[in-house]
């Protein structure tokens, strides 16, 4: 297991814009030990305190874009809460106090050369260093973004700008149902000549890429999304079971992930 500098870290408000009805772009000027992150890490974000009350806990965010010589990090976040809706409150020059770089990333095999993504809603925002990742490297990058209505699409000029073929399916015209999605997927497959699957945001997405892993024998990974207090595995608040080496065995999502083997992840 990789182990990485955990540390508090003060950083600014750059910019906090909405890019889809209850979404948002939160970009943070950040020091230096906090650009050591890689995809698929986390951090783990302390929101500030509404008109009545401090959120207890910490928000865990995905790094959804990272751009160290210019000091910056971005996260894509749905607000939901009180947590999530303070944060939408939050201005140009307001300081965020962050916990991270948390948990284990992507690791990609050097003889996987075309990568299919598949993520739905703010699941983007894990995959999308992923995508970037692999263009640094000269890997094929083909992602399929879901959400409920093309309004609600997220991060698909930043994925056509990383040089992804980029697909796009919505409940609202049908095309995100499993079983339109489970075709298409196949198709990809066998005619790119995927060597990898990578899933993030969907329990239904991520039982479906299991499946077509075992069908056609390709391995993958899964970026799990879990509700966590501390983020850096005291709490044991974020165990949940996996299928390893043939047995059930419980692992906590923030240290021992939140990225897993596919086949590994235990749907619940």
């Amino acid at each position: 297991m990789t182990t990485y500098p955990i540390q508090e870290h003060p950083c600014t408000v750059l910019t906090n814009e909405m890019v889809a009805p209850q979404y948002r772009h939160l970009m943070l000027r950040a020091p230096g030990a906090a650009l050591l992150a890689q995809p698929g890490q986390f951090f783990n974000l302390l929101c500030p305190p509404d008109d009545h009350t401090q959120p207890f806990f910490r928000r865990p965010m995905s790094l959804y874009r990272l751009e160290r010589e210019k000091q910056r990090l971005h996260f894509l976040y749905k607000v939901v809460g009180r947590g999530t809706r303070a944060l939408a409150r939050m201005r140009p020059g307001d300081e965020l106090n962050v916990l991270g770089p948390l948990g284990q990333g992507f690791s990609l095999h050097p003889n996987w050369k075309t990568l299919l993504l598949a993520a739905r809603g703010v699941g983007v925002a894990t995959l999308a260093p992923l995508a970037e990742a692999a263009r640094d490297q000269g890997r094929q990058v083909i992602a399929l973004c879901s959400a409920r209505t093309r309004a609600t699409l997220l991060a698909v000029d930043y994925l056509h700008a990383l040089g992804a073929v980029v697909h796009t399916v919505t409940d609202d015209d049908g095309s995100a149902s499993m079983p339109a999605v489970e075709a298409f997927l196949q198709g990809v497959i066998v005619e790119e000549k995927v060597d990898a699957l990578f899933t993030c945001g969907s329990k239904r997405l991520l039982r479906l890429m299991q499946k077509l892993g075992r069908d056609y024998d390709l391995p993958g990974q899964a970026a799990l999304e879990q509700q966590m207090a501390c983020g850096f595995g005291v709490c044991h608040g974020c165990v949940r079971p996996f299928l390893r080496h043939g047995r059930v065995v419980d692992l906590r999502v923030c240290v021992e992930g939140p990225v897993f083997d596919l086949q590994e992840v235990m749907t619940l």
